[in-house]
């Protein structure tokens, strides 16, 4: 192998170390989390770039051995030179090839847990990092356009070396070198963004990083595992196993426009490569990737505020005077990013929940049980209770070291409010709708553990709403989020989902007891009343009995004594006179007949047969001939 590849080859090496090392110390200078993962690329270039030099050594030295046995084969001794075994004649060869069969797929796997395990932390770390500094922007956007040219000069002359002399083993350092240069000129994107106000792009940037790099060790895995199942064929050229299409594509985009063109040909059976309309694209396909993203970005002076919404219009980072609010409707601003829209609902009610985790599915059931789960997750918060295992009369001391009495209970609360304040709700905290979420959750707790469960739970549940509606609406307003609290519900509080069966027995336990009672309650209250009416009944007849014998007694005496004058005055008419009464008494309840006339010879026919009603007689009587 020529030694000034294996010279571009370790200066490529020299160039992504010195590169990598000073993006890591401008990385932690500007704080910028896409720079410090886009310092992994360059680690992981300089690994595969040194890998590669090795290589090429291998290579030039089974070069030189094959130019000097070459050498050894014209003199008069070689026939006997060579009779040997061939294995101890190119000691060179069989270094190169035991290092491609056994060191390069073991540094592709170990590259592969190294990119994989990288990745992964970089993700776990990323909500977790600090945000870019705009104060050093300057410098390190300076800094790194300044790689991102260094890094582009080497790796498109390497490139261009590697594909005029077929020197396969300058292609992975040449395309980490490009790479490198994207890398760099989106970490500039991110800090011009950042000098500008706007410092989300860093963020997203970063994870778009981190994307590519899962991709890229996810292509290593599957190049490594086709490579173990790929047939061998003899002198047949293979591609580095380390070496990355992806990145390839992505240092040298144009290579796409390349394969695509060989792809239609062979599609369409004629060199569609060559038609002028083709040809025309390719050499015009900058301008016009140019004039959509021109178009794109010219499109961002138009914005529409839907009829729901308030926006607040910036420029720069700041409040555009005069129209820092924008209503409902097509507005013009200049474009991004100098002048930036940030859009919310203001005229809408909007909801979150306390308790719980919605679940749509479940929303649709119409009966609700407390021991079958209502929602995707309910959590459990503490509730007090009046009940106590020690009465402090009985015990003082117990009683003051007992704990208060808790009870699990799970709450289902949806708070409806709407942004009242625009500028309070987007400048006076960064997320402030989880910090009223979180105020919100904090007011449940304290309430909770002031109430009693059995209040709660059945007339106090109103009372609880309105009270949390107004400490949620009074920590708003202490911490100045600018909003209103319309509606705070408690659309369900039950005990917990896994000791619902144990508190319905409870629950039933303590109504049949409270029913018990009330038909206790319910027997005394009718028995008493009765058995002093009946006593009252009774008293009240004895003394009537009293009463009616001694009276009686005294009429029938005065009555003797009358009649003992009367018959003293004359007994034979008192004698008479009584026997016609007693008579009368005795016959009055019979049916009597009086026939008149003697001396008829009349046969009368008489029906002695009693009758109910007397007008049911075969004979209508007459009046007054009774």
């Amino acid at each position: 192998m020529d030694r000034n590849v294996q010279k571009i080859g370790v200066i490529n090496l020299i160039a992504l170390l010195l590169v990598g090392i000073a993006s890591a110390m401008v990385a932690q200078y500007a704080i910028s989390a896409s720079a410090k993962v886009g310092v992994v690329f360059l680690a992981m270039g300089v690994l595969v770039t040194a890998l590669s030099c090795f290589q090429m050594r291998l290579a030039a030295r089974e070069q030189l051995e094959s130019l000097e046995l070459d050498e050894l084969k014209k003199g008069p001794s070689s026939s006997a030179l060579f009779a040997s075994q061939e294995a101890e004649l190119f000691p060179a060869r069989r270094a190169r090839l035991q290092f491609d069969r056994y060191f390069v797929p073991g540094f592709t796997l170990l590259l592969f847990f190294l990119q994989a395990g990288v990745c992964y932390g970089l993700w776990r770390w990323l909500p977790n990092a600090s945000p870019i500094a705009p104060e050093r922007a300057t410098l390190g956007m300076s800094l790194m356009l300044l790689f991102a040219l260094l890094c582009f000069l080497l790796g498109k002359y390497a490139a261009g070396i590697a594909r005029l002399e077929g020197q396969r083993l300058l292609q992975p350092g040449a395309s980490y070198l490009l790479l490198g240069s994207v890398v760099c000129v989106l970490v500039v994107v991110a800090e011009v963004s950042a000098w500008f106000g706007y410092l989300r792009l860093d963020p997203i940037l970063a994870r778009i990083l981190c994307v590519v790099l899962g991709l890229i060790a996810t292509e290593n895995l599957i190049t490594l595992l086709l490579e173990i199942y790929r047939p061998r064929v003899q002198g047949q050229v293979t591609r580095l196993l380390y070496e990355s299409r992806l990145i390839g594509l992505l240092g040298q985009p144009g290579g796409l426009i390349t394969t695509a063109a060989q792809a239609l040909d062979y599609q369409f059976g004629f060199q569609v490569s060559e038609t002028w309309f083709y040809q025309f694209l390719e050499k015009a396909l900058a301008w016009i990737v140019l004039l959509q993203l021109a178009v794109l970005w010219l499109s961002t002076t138009v914005v529409m505020i839907e009829p729901s919404e308030q926006a607040l219009l910036e420029r720069f980072g700041r409040p555009v005077e005069g129209r820092p609010i924008l209503e409902p409707g097509i507005h013009f601003k200049w474009p991004w990013p100098i002048d930036q829209v940030f859009p919310q609902r203001t005229r809408e009610i909007q909801t979150f929940y306390i308790g719980f985790v919605p679940d749509p599915e479940r929303e649709k059931e119409r009966t609700l049980l407390w021991t079958r789960p209502h929602f995707k997750e309910e959590f459990n918060l503490l509730v007090a209770s009046r009940d106590t295992a020690v009465s402090a009369s009985a015990n003082p001391l117990a009683a003051a070291d007992q704990a208060v009495p808790v009870n699990l209970l799970s709450v289902n609360i949806p708070v409806q409010y709407r942004i009242r304040d625009l500028h309070a709700w987007v400048y006076n905290h960064a997320e402030t709708g989880s910090l009223l979420e979180k105020l919100a959750n904090r007011e449940v707790v304290r309430y909770l553990v002031n109430v009693d469960i059995d209040d709660i739970m059945a007339a106090g549940r109103l009372r609880a709403a309105a009270a949390l509606k107004q400490r949620i609406q009074a920590r708003a307003d202490e911490n100045k989020l600018g909003v209103e609290v319309i509606f705070v519900g408690l659309q369900g509080i039950h005990p917990p989902v896994k000791v619902a069966p144990d508190y319905e027995a409870v629950v039933g336990a303590l109504q049949e007891k409270q029913t018990n009672i009330l038909g206790a309650q319910a027997y005394w209250a009718e028995k008493i009343p009765l058995a002093h009416a009946e006593a009252t009944n009774l008293l009240s007849q004895a003394i009537n009995d009293a009463l009616t014998k001694v009276t009686t007694a005294a009429a029938e005496a005065g009555q003797f004594a009358n009649q003992l004058q009367a018959f003293h005055a004359s007994p034979s008419v008192y004698v008479q006179r009584t026997y016609l009464e007693t008579l009368v008494t005795a016959l009055k309840p019979a049916r009597k007949y009086v026939i008149g006339p003697t001396n008829t010879q009349d046969i009368i026919w008489m029906n002695l047969e009693d009758k109910l009603r007397p007008d049911l007689l075969d004979v209508p009587v007459p009046a007054g001939k009774k």
